[in-house]
């Protein structure tokens, strides 16, 4: 068996240091120099609410020799054409892709690599790259798990193969319902680090924060309508059913939900968003994989959204330079909170 993790970055370094650790050998792989020379040098140290460190077998791009019979894919979305483009030639006869990413990229990597090549899994966690070598993980150890569920042609032998894997680090739940794990977690994703990318902070700052809440619920709310409506229907996260949790009709049920933000994402609340990590950095976010892919479908299906239209809006200023990452930015929303009911 040979597998890697293409794109280990924050969570690939503590996903490839726990799989390590199992006894596994698998490589990390990382085209950024700092990073991968630190993790040949020195290892793969996890900080956050766990401390250990253990050498790993990392690797820049040029370095790899397939056959792999499995990757992980944990890039952005951003240069996926590319990217699985390149990694389609090292796959064995069976090997597989398992793209850990953002939004909904399952459709864009089977059509380079086909369905019979290609799992979808939902990563239910959050890191942050501290420093070359270095990946704090930012949720408690007891609320880590992955969804993963297959595309059409995946055997059982490539699904399990991937799935164990995966297992020495968390728990693994099966989703028959892939396409509404999805959903689920764009949900979250548009919802929690759109937000906290807007105001500069962590999951927590949006939850823990009375303005933030307002806008975070009517985020939810606007996410589960395209969903549903694009023919979705959101899988549970973790055991809860978010829909029940968040979605409202009335001012009441909106008040009960926003009673529930900081106590649902209490494991979460020191996560600090991908795409703020990457605005912080100076690099492009995966924006549109994102809150981008919420405004797409609502156009498509007539739903309105204008919660994510100006998620979108403010974190592409942010991203030019227009726009500070401020805890001041949520005022940005105060006309849509007083019309969005």
């Amino acid at each position: 068996m040979k597998c890697a993790i293409y794109g280990a970055g924050s969570l690939g370094t503590i996903l490839g240091a726990y799989i390590t650790k199992a006894g596994i050998d698998i490589e990390l792989v990382n085209r950024n120099k700092a990073h991968t020379t630190a993790l040949k040098e020195n290892g793969a140290h996890v900080t956050g609410t766990v401390d250990f460190t253990v050498p790993v077998n990392a690797k820049f791009p040029d370095e790899m020799e397939g056959p792999y019979d499995c990757i992980f894919l944990m890039t952005k979305q951003l240069l996926n054409a590319e990217v699985v483009a390149f990694l389609k030639p090292m796959l064995s006869e069976n090997g597989v892709i398992v793209t850990l990413q953002n939004g909904i990229p399952e459709p864009g990597v089977a059509e380079i690599v086909g369905s019979n090549h290609t799992i979808g899994c939902v990563v239910e966690w959050g890191a942050t790259l501290k420093e070359p070598g270095v990946s704090e993980l930012t949720s408690d150890p007891e609320g880590l798990s992955f969804h993963m569920g297959k595309m059409e042609g995946i055997t059982d032998e490539q699904f399990d193969l991937a799935k164990g894997l995966l297992e020495k680090m968390c728990t693994v739940e099966v989703e028959d319902n892939l396409i509404g794990a999805r959903w689920s977690k764009l949900l979250i994703n548009a919802t929690f680090s759109g937000l906290g990318t807007v105001v500069g902070g962590t999951f927590g700052d949006v939850t823990e924060n009375k303005d933030g809440q307002k806008v975070a619920i009517r985020c939810m709310n606007e996410c589960i309508n395209v969903g549903r409506a694009a023919g979705a229907t959101f899988a549970p996260v973790q055991g809860k059913d978010i829909t029940k949790l968040f979605y409202y009709k009335t001012p009441i049920k909106r008040a009960f939900g926003i009673f529930l933000l900081p106590i649902a994402m209490k494991k979460h609340r020191l996560l600090v968003p991908s795409m703020l990590q990457d605005l912080r950095n100076g690099k492009p976010c995966e924006i549109d994989a994102i809150n981008g892919v919420v405004c797409e479908w609502g156009k498509k299906v007539g739903i309105p959204t204008p919660v994510n239209d100006r998620i979108v809006e403010v974190i592409k200023k942010q991203q030019a330079g227009e726009l500070p990452l401020s805890p001041e930015n949520i005022r940005l929303f105060d006309d849509i909170v007083a019309n969005v009911k």
